[in-house]
């Protein structure tokens, strides 16, 4: 498949400053457990980032519902191993969390299809990860389970966590121009649990 169609299927990558290679965003609009989350103080979707900023963009809105549309594109996965093929890095996400069942399984069949690529996926949806078992996902995939509560310990239901803390954080991005830069943990199976300073 061209590169051009991959992108006509699936709305093409999203291309956030802090990634190193991209990513692949969705409404925030469209979260279901950070939906409720959002509503209530001291979790790390209150007041989301996502819905501020460039966010607000009528383009960049259009591109998100876009990609939302897409994900029952019977060649979705076709076109979004075309689109990550070549990168090292991979998060999914940056905005928007998985939808369901089959999305999640989509997305494991793309991270089989480029074993060349690290894929991180954050996600809040406990439910979808409780169907599967994290010792069969692929190797290149790092779901990342996160902390529903701020400044909480991780919990014993997954075993890659990250929470949002008030002070400290050994995520280095706030003090190097808000970029990963050279940092890979997010992504490491050799790093349990991460943790981001507020914002």
């Amino acid at each position: 498949m061209l590169k051009k169609e991959a992108e006509r299927i699936t709305g093409g990558l999203s291309a956030p400053g802090k990634m190193p290679e991209g990513s692949y965003n969705l409404p925030a609009s469209a979260c279901q457990t950070g939906a409720k989350l959002r509503e209530i103080p001291d979790t790390p979707c209150y007041k989301c980032y996502a819905f501020k900023g460039r966010y607000n963009f009528p383009n960049v809105k259009n591109a998100l519902s876009r990609r939302l549309e897409s994900l029952t594109h019977p060649r979705w996965v076709e076109a979004m191993t075309t689109l990550v093929k070549k990168k090292k890095h991979f998060r999914w996400h940056d905005s928007g969390d998985l939808q369901s069942v089959t999305h999640f399984k989509n997305i494991l069949e793309v991270c089989k299809a480029t074993p060349g690529t690290m894929h991180w996926l954050p996600t809040q949806e406990r439910k979808l990860l409780a169907i599967i078992d994290p010792e069969v996902l692929p190797k290149n995939l790092l779901v990342r389970l996160s902390n529903a509560k701020n400044n909480r310990h991780p919990g014993k239901f997954w075993p890659y966590w990250s929470t949002v803390v008030d002070s400290g954080g050994d995520c280095p991005a706030s003090k190097q121009g808000n970029q990963c830069k050279s940092c890979r943990r997010c992504w490491s199976r050799d790093v349990k649990h991460v943790t981001y300073p507020k914002h």
